[in-house]
């Protein structure tokens, strides 16, 4: 037998935007070996007559830095072809850490991201302080898929000026100094990149804000220079993009980029109360790349949704007085305690918002809430939204609400768009996606656990983009290299995202005619019991990740080849 496995017969998508064109591809040592037709016997091999063959998914914005110390399985991530994935956005993560600080991280983790701290008390071991030594633990382990760390400034912060960092204090010339020092240690260690967050959004359940949120030019030019003496690594930032405008916080991270000399990415959504501020940064960010100056904007490719639910980690009535002496219960005794017309009008009664620990609540008005049912829809009309029905029906919009989540013994969702929806469409994430310069992304994967579950979005970006929407479709082979050898080489993954001879052989082989997004479940799998909202995909017939077939049908096989990836790579030789 030449080869370890042959795919054959598929209808190959290489990656990089080129027409699909039907061959064998066959895999030796981890690597893809040869493409083409007739090719020699492997031993293995895998019919994909009917089938579709791509690259593995590049995902560049997750969130498994506490999953990734304790499980092998990635999933969701891994479920929906993903072979790679990046962590350590958003300025949140655990290393660097001093033994005093452990336990700040882990409420900073939990309430930016939504990962139960049990979960995170019971699954890290924290046998490491620096972050060379975190990546050492990371090591230990093999994996179904591939991972790639990032430097989180809220962890580095946090380790030079301790409570300092947390009361938002400016950073000092030997504060700034040491972060400089401390970043170009982590970029030579194997870091992908600095990570931070300038958003209101993030902060612990206390309420208390992210460390990094008022960080200072000065300081963010430091550390972009710390990469810079390292010589490798890029920078990733999420913002509200309002100290003081658009327009200021931008020309601050571009002057950062021009020093620097690194690559900068930050996530880009259409906000609701700000519909069109996007819209100047995809302009902004047009023309920088076009000045030689790599910033670019990760997108969602549909809204990023909160699903409200008795069986999630959020609601519109968690913060009330009543809800919380019954939150306890399991979700169908919640639910038919709350069916109790005495409890329903106590709890429509009270204020929602000023026991709620959930900072989005505000931001999320009845007007865009919605049903989540069979079929899945992701766009739904505006005459769906809770308010519409509430006008028809004569009832208030908390009531209808409220029974939608209390019916089917509490197993329903409300799908809440976040971003991306201000028209009661997918216009904007379709003006994103015809940017050449925009990234695909904002996954969260392994995040947000409890009311999000978007870790799906590249099977949504094949189906939906590419099948499945009446207008505004996009060319299948454009679709699957904005997730291959795009998002690879956004990172310097040179090595994956194309399926050609010398290079990783991190392949999928779908079913694309019968490719589809299943309901999100409620799974209790986390370390102490945790539970995390979980979609399952079919049409995945195989994930190779190395040259091993990781999953069969959506089924682990049990070969974990994946690995940390210790910075970027470059391309393989054939």
């Amino acid at each position: 037998m030449e080869y370890d496995l042959v795919i054959r017969n598929g209808l190959v998508y290489d990656g990089t935007g080129a027409d699909p064109m039907s061959a064998d591809v066959a895999v030796k040592d981890g690597l893809i070996a040869a493409v083409g037709a007739g090719l020699a016997a492997g031993r293995e091999e895998i019919d994909a007559a009917g089938k579709i063959v791509t690259p593995g998914f590049v995902d560049i914005h997750t969130h498994y830095d506490g999953q990734a110390i304790w499980d092998s399985h990635l999933a969701p991530s891994a479920w929906h072809g993903v072979t790679t994935a990046v962590m350590g956005n958003c300025g949140v993560g655990f290393a660097p850490v001093k033994p005093k600080d452990r336990d700040k991280l882990i409420e900073l983790m939990e309430g930016v991201e939504d990962i139960p701290g049990p979960a995170l008390h019971e699954g890290l071991n924290f046998t490491w302080e620096t972050f060379a030594e975190y990546l050492d633990a990371l090591e230990q382990k093999p994996r179904d898929i591939d991972i790639c760390a990032q430097l989180p400034h809220a962890a580095l912060r946090v380790y030079v000026m301790g409570d300092r960092a947390l009361a938002l204090e400016d950073a000092n010339p030997q504060d700034i100094a040491q972060m400089r020092r401390l970043t170009e240690e982590a970029m030579r260690a194997g870091a992908f990149g600095f990570t931070t967050s300038r958003t209101i959004s993030h902060k612990t359940l206390a309420g208390d804000p992210t460390p990094s949120l008022r960080a200072q030019e000065d300081e963010l030019l430091g550390i972009a220079l710390g990469i810079k003496d390292a010589g490798t690594g890029m920078i990733e930032m999420v913002s509200d993009w309002n100290t003081p405008d658009v327009e200021t916080e931008f020309a601050m991270v571009r002057r950062i980029v021009e020093a620097s000399g690194r690559p900068l990415v930050f996530s880009l959504g259409q906000r609701h109360d700000r519909p069109e501020a996007y819209k100047k940064l995809l302009a902004f960010s047009d023309q920088a790349a076009a000045d030689g100056h790599a910033i670019r904007p990760v997108f969602p490719p549909r809204p990023i949704g909160i699903l409200f639910g008795l069986l999630g980690s959020q609601n519109p009535f968690a913060g009330t007085p009543t809800y919380k002496t019954i939150a306890h219960l399991p979700a169908a005794e919640r639910a038919a305690a709350m069916r109790r017309p005495e409890i329903r009008a106590t709890i429509l009664a009270e204020d929602p918002y000023e026991g709620s620990n959930f900072p989005l609540l505000r931001r999320l008005t009845y007007e865009r809430m919605f049903a989540f049912g069979e079929p899945l829809n992701y766009e739904p009309p505006a005459d769906q939204a809770i308010t519409a029905i509430a006008a028809r029906e004569g009832r208030t919009a908390a009531e209808v609400a409220y029974d939608m989540l209390t019916s089917d013994d509490g197993k329903n969702f409300i799908f809440a768009p976040l971003v991306n929806f201000a028209d009661y469409t997918l216009n904007a994430s379709h003006e994103m996606l015809s940017h050449r310069n925009t990234i695909v992304g904002l996954s969260d994967g392994g995040a947000h656990v409890g009311f999000i579950s978007d870790g799906s979005f590249p099977t949504f970006l094949l189906t939906y983009w590419g099948r499945d929407r009446a207008t505004g479709r996009f060319p299948l082979a454009e679709l699957i290299r904005r997730q291959t050898s795009d998002t690879a080489g956004a990172v310097g993954l040179h090595d994956r995202g194309v399926i050609a001879p010398g290079m990783k052989a991190d392949l999928n082989v779908i079913d694309f005619e019968q490719l589809a997004l299943e309901r999100p479940v409620m799974k209790f799998d986390l370390p102490a019991g945790g539970r995390r909202l979980l979609q399952p995909a079919v049409g995945y017939t195989a994930t190779i990740k190395a040259g091993q077939v990781t999953y069969r049908d959506g089924v682990a096989t049990g070969a974990l080849p994946g690995k940390l990836v210790r910075g970027p790579q470059p391309a393989c030789a054939a």
